[in-house]
């Protein structure tokens, strides 16, 4: 089975338009992947408001269309307390990172390594600043295919 990989980057916080019209374009391009593809891994995050919103997306799609071919998969930096909660809402969560990894690097890190292991990245990333901005440099270092929403 081929299996194609989809992570998503973007800031912490979204105003209300911007929610709005990204939900709309990610609801766009996964349906379409989920389409297209044979099947597929959606990575996300879970560190603001737009990775809770693809998060979200994906989840509302599977439902109505089913996860026969697709997984929603948190990739989480560092441990957190709450796992049970996530790993009943995902269907897998991951920890990539080496646990000795220091905590103010690791989102840095994890996001690398999506960026890595993805053969697409869907960014929202509209200041030249933070994790993000970062992100979407090394995505375009790599020569990872990039769909910036917005």
């Amino acid at each position: 089975m081929e299996i194609y990989r989809v992570a998503f980057l973007g800031h912490r916080y979204l105003s209300t338009s911007d929610a709005m019209a990204i939900e709309k374009q990610i609801e766009r391009i996964a349906k379409d992947l989920l389409l297209q593809k044979e099947y597929v891994e959606f990575y996300v995050g879970r560190n603001g408001e737009f990775d809770i919103l693809a998060a979200s997306v994906i989840k509302r799609l599977q439902n109505a269309v089913g996860d026969h071919n697709s997984s929603l998969i948190l990739v989480l930096p560092y441990s957190v307390k709450d796992l049970a909660y996530y790993q009943a809402y995902y269907n897998e969560v991951i920890l990539p990172l080496d646990p000795h990894t220091h905590f103010k690097a690791a989102i840095t890190k994890r996001n690398q390594w999506m960026i890595e292991n993805c053969n697409l990245l869907i960014a929202f990333v509209q200041e030249n600043k933070g994790n993000s901005y970062k992100g979407l440099q090394y995505a375009k270092k790599m020569e990872i295919r990039v769909i910036r929403l917005g």
